[in-house]
């Protein structure tokens, strides 16, 4: 009989065998204690990167022996490979992108064999006379402030994700968390010439564990490394206080050095000693002004450059406050991409990214989700923006599993917890711009996140901590919540959000202000729903703001053979797990061109208001800013008519301060007494009075726009009518058959075929329709995310049918006033249909459409559109419209349209998102034109009665919709254009919540009209 294997006598089990350094928890071996961030340190300094290195990739981390690290080892095989990069991007394996799921098998802290390694050397001589002080490498590290001799560093900003050191053939140590800094001591090992740094860094370490981000994974030295020489006596750290009283205008400085210096503020007349305090008046430091002052730090030998900003952070009755006022945040969550580099990003695109978001209004950013490069930082205190910094830490694939071995929550892993809040909080602490620290992102809840909320608070108390991932807020100084819908919102805004089980935690929560951390998913065509949230942020003095999920698509260029640009996102490597394009869901595409969501929010979050007075004929301007009044504002004024301008000037704001919060009613100027007929329209833009750091003069921040009485003007003070095709009286025409056996019907300027009443010709123009449309090419947002607990209408309408339609004419009837074509519209395998009319009549000159539809079955799902399709010859590519612009715009996407004339090529309608979908159409349409040249003849389209949504591409919906990259899309032999009497909103359910019940496009009898004529040239 056998014996199961658990039965008898239990076997002492044998102790786990020890893991290899790279599987290790601790956060490594033989570095520095971290410190301040130094950039200004007149201490010499060599850089080692910024060239090629010798490299080998080895597909497992045991593969070779440590002999590489011989200073006398034979690299002359070896490949080179510029530092900093990711060693992916340069030809040796592939990159990967996940988003929850780790790409290994979860077994904490154990990690595959397939491990790829990179071994890399770097022969480099000192520059002549850098000093060499006797020693060994204890001497940094060991020494006491008052013996602090001469020293080198070797400092690495970022290595992904476990690296191991030797100088000269001595090991350093070894080191994980990828994007933080990391210091030994090499002065005794450093020689004049031939100094040979070699390092092995792997893919995979038990740090990966803590590094699960929602990101591609790039494995690499992809930071700085640099050799920094610290004279006798140089400061170990310092430490900068710099508060503001806002009561007085008073700043008081301290600062702390280790060992102890002098501190002098030229502009103040400051010279202190480093631990004595200063209090004087100051300018404070704030996002709209961000006020720096120039200091010295002298200790030893070493002088420290320090830009000092005033200003104080505190929770105060409930709210977030900086210099003692409510700060509401218009931000974006923002990691490090590059197209071409991955995470090595350089400072002229670093400037470039936080320009961009200064000019678009934003201001603050969410380090998404580890420390940022620190030169970062810099810009951020330079520029002006709040920061939310947030540790190199994310365990979303453990809580995704359920999985108890969560690391935040295994006292095993709580000094590499510490470890990484320390590096993070002593290498940032100076930055004025950094005003709350964030534990990291979607761990859970956990003993760790305490132990590094403790520590963070005791070592720095002057700024609040962020924690979104437990919602009962032990660790955090807000109520922070990811995705929250517009509803749920507004409950916190009124302190009546869901209660907490345990009454105490409860109570604490409604104490706390409330943030969304992430927002607003710009993933493709989106994000919908902008303008509801902030009104909200407006209206709850709670709720102050968020930061909208994220800056910019990841998505890597790629070449085709012909030499077009396309970008690849999860998949496209050939990765066994993947999140496929959800890497790609930013306001800037990879390349950095603004996508339209980028000027909605804009728009949006705009920190001037206008619009409309109580007093007929004027303008009301509301100062949105925190802080600034807008003094350093000017108004402008135009006036417009069917969308050309025909006045314009200047609007002088009050003598006195308007500030933060408070309104002026402005008087419009008379319209001028000699303007043509049309629709007139007043433009009022908020634009910069001086030169800033980020933008020129002139420069708009806010804009609005109202709607001018309609004039009745006399004869006489008449101008020629606008370049719109004027509307006359004109007889009707009747439909005549084109005569025995021809199957053409004639009606005005068009031909018709008799037997489907399809619409063949307008005057000298071919067409193709136009027939009931009322598929889109379903977007990011359509499709939503699997883990969305709502109804996601992409799946719905794909479900139902609505890409397959088919198209059944039931008659045909000639009229003595209109040609009358009755059709079903209906997907296969469904009883569902849309009966349609589209009834035609006609003059001389103009043909038009009247179509009614009724639908028949059970709709109870919005349609993605309602409207109707035509084509015409490729070769009218050009188009003009009056209505909004100059960008798309959707239901919910269109506080950005202004109305207006504008002008485009078919090409340049598009919005080239990373993955093709729904794009660019343009909103509250009056007429447009197609043409063959920029001011040519051509077909031109009315909206009677109402305004339309308008749509023009050189490929059909069908193949928009089956494309998966930019490159897929090749232009047809038609302009397709869909004309869209309504459109289904955009909404957020990429990741967030779906499209609000006011932008849902309902199935419900319609009847809509267009007008069609050969328009003249525009000239």
């Amino acid at each position: 009989m056998s014996t199961p294997l658990s039965a008898g006598r239990p076997r002492p089990s044998a102790p786990p065998p020890p893991v290899p350094y790279y599987e290790n928890v601790s956060p490594g071996s033989g570095c520095l204690p971290p410190r301040a961030w130094a950039p200004g340190s007149d201490a010499r300094r060599l850089t080692l990167s910024g060239c090629a290195w010798k490299f080998r990739l080895s597909p497992a981390a045991d593969l070779h022996s440590d002999a590489f690290a011989d200073p006398d080892y034979d690299d002359t095989q070896w490949a080179e490979l510029p530092v900093p990069s990711h060693w992916v991007l340069h030809g040796h394996g592939s990159p990967a992108y996940t988003n929850v799921r780790y790409p290994f098998p979860v077994d904490p802290p154990r990690v595959p064999d397939e491990n790829p390694t990179g071994d890399h050397r770097h022969v480099f001589d000192l520059p002549d006379g850098w000093p060499l002080p006797p020693g060994d490498t204890e001497t940094a590290s060991n020494a006491s402030s008052a013996e602090y001799a001469e020293e080198t560093l070797l400092r690495f900003e970022g290595v992904e994700s476990c690296a191991r050191v030797w100088l000269n053939g001595h090991e350093l140590g070894m080191f994980q968390g990828s994007r933080l800094p990391h210091e030994f001591a090499v002065g005794a090992l450093l020689r004049p010439r031939g100094n040979v740094l070699a390092i092995r860094v792997h893919q995979w370490s038990a740090g990966s564990y803590l590094e699960d981000q929602d990101m591609w994974w790039l494995p690499g030295i992809f930071r700085d490394v640099t050799l920094l020489h610290r004279p006798a006596g140089a400061a170990r750290d310092h430490t900068v206080h710099a508060g503001y009283d806002h009561t007085t205008g008073r700043g008081t400085l301290r600062v702390e050095s280790d060992p102890p210096g002098v501190v002098t503020v030229p502009e103040l007349g400051w010279e202190l000693r480093t631990g004595e305090t200063a209090t004087g008046q100051v300018e404070p430091w704030t996002a709209e002004s961000p006020r720096l002052y120039d200091a010295e730090l002298t200790v030893g030998d070493e002088r420290i450059a320090l830009r000092i900003g005033f200003r104080t952070v505190m929770i105060e009755n409930g709210l977030f406050k900086v210099n003692g006022r409510r700060v509401l945040l218009r931000g974006v969550n923002r990691h490090e991409f590059h197209p071409e580099s991955g995470r090595v990003v350089d400072h002229e695109t670093m400037r470039r990214d936080l320009v961009m978001m200064k000019q678009h209004n934003i201001n603050a950013v969410r380090t998404s989700h580890y420390p940022p490069h620190p030169a970062f930082l810099d810009l951020c205190d330079e520029l002006g923006l709040w920061v939310v910094d947030e540790c190199d830490l994310e365990t979303h694939g453990f809580v995704e599993l359920g999985d108890a071995r969560n690391p935040v929550n295994d006292e095993r892993w709580t000094p590499a917890l510490l470890d990484r809040a320390a590096r993070m909080v002593e290498r940032d602490k100076n930055h004025p711009s950094v005003v709350i620290w964030s534990l990291g992102n979607e761990c859970g809840a956990g003993a760790g996140l305490t132990a590094m909320a403790r520590w963070i608070r005791q070592r720095d108390p002057s700024r609040p901590l962020h924690y979104e991932g437990d919602h009962n807020c032990p660790d955090s100084d807000f109520y922070s919540r990811m995705y929250l819908p517009h509803a749920g919102v507004e409950l916190v805004g009124q302190h009546k959000e869901p209660a907490l089980d345990d009454p105490e935690q409860d109570t604490s929560r409604r104490s706390l202000p409330f943030i969304l951390c992430e927002y607003a998913h710009a993933m493709g065509n989106g994000p919908g729903g902008l303008s509801e949230y902030q009104r909200l942020f407006e209206t709850y003095e709670r709720c102050q703001g968020g930061f909208v999920w994220e800056w910019i698509d990841h998505g890597l260029a790629q070449r085709t053979e012909d030499g077009r640009t396309w970008f690849a996102y999860g998949g496209d490597f050939g990765e066994e797990v993947h999140d496929g394009n959800f890497v790609c869901d930013g306001l800037v595409f990879p390349d950095r061109t603004p996508s339209p969501g980028l000027v909605e929010y804009k728009k949006v979050i705009e920190p001037v208001r206008i619009g409309p007075g109580a007093a007929p004929g004027s303008v009301l301007v509301t100062n949105e800013h925190d802080f600034a009044d807008l003094s350093h504002l000017a108004l402008e004024w135009s006036y417009e008519i069917e969308g050309e301008q025909v006045s314009g000037g200047m609007l002088p704001l009050p003598e006195g301060p308007v500030p933060p919060g408070s309104s002026v009613e402005l008087p419009l100027p008379s319209p001028p007494e000699t303007v043509r007929a049309g629709e007139g329209w007043w433009t009022v833009r908020a634009v910069l009075a001086h030169r800033t750091a980020w933008a020129d003069r002139g420069h708009p921040v806010a804009w609005g726009q109202l709607r001018a009485a309609e004039p009745e003007y006399p004869p006489a003070a008449t101008l020629p009518s606008a370049p719109a095709s004027p509307r006359r009286h004109e007889a009707p025409s009747s439909p005549e058959n084109g005569g025995s056996g021809s199957g053409r019907v004639h009606l005005g300027p068009a031909v018709f075929a008799a037997d489907s009443g399809a619409l063949l010709q307008l005057g000298s123009i071919p067409l193709q329709g136009p027939r009931l449309d009322v598929w889109r090419a379903t977007t990011d947002n359509d499709d939503g995310a699997p883990f969305q607990p709502d109804v996601r209408h992409g799946p719905l309408w794909r479900r139902h049918g609505l890409h397959r339609l088919r198209h059944r004419t039931d008659s045909v009837q000639v009229t003595p006033d209109a040609l009358v074509v009755h059709a079903r519209v209906a997907p296969a395998a469904s009883s569902l249909g849309l009966r349609t009319v589209y009834r035609w009549t006609g003059t001389a000159e103009r043909l038009r459409l009247t179509v009614t539809v009724e639908p028949e079955g059970d709709w109870n799902f919005p349609l993605p559109r309602l409207g109707v399709r035509l084509g015409l010859p490729q070769s009218y590519g050009h188009v003009r419209w009056f209505g909004g612009g100059p960008g798309e715009g959707y239901p919910d996407t269109k506080a950005a349209a202004r109305a207006g004339l504008w002008r485009s090529s078919v090409e340049a309608l598009q919005t080239p998102y990373v993955r093709p979908q729904e794009n660019g159409a343009r909103p509250d349409v009056r007429w447009a034109e197609l043409t063959q040249s920029p001011e040519g003849p051509g077909l031109r389209i009315e909206s009677d009665g109402a305004t339309c949504w308008f749509t023009a591409r050189r490929w059909t919906t069908e193949q928009l919709d089956a494309a998966r990259h930019t490159t897929d899309l090749v232009a047809g032999e038609t302009v397709w254009v869909n004309l869209d009497h309504g459109m289904h909103g955009i909404g957020s359910q990429s990741c967030g919540p779906g499209v609000l019940p006011q932008h849902q496009l309902t199935a419900e009898p319609a009847e809509f009209r267009f007008t069609f004529l050969e328009a003249a040239s525009s000239k």
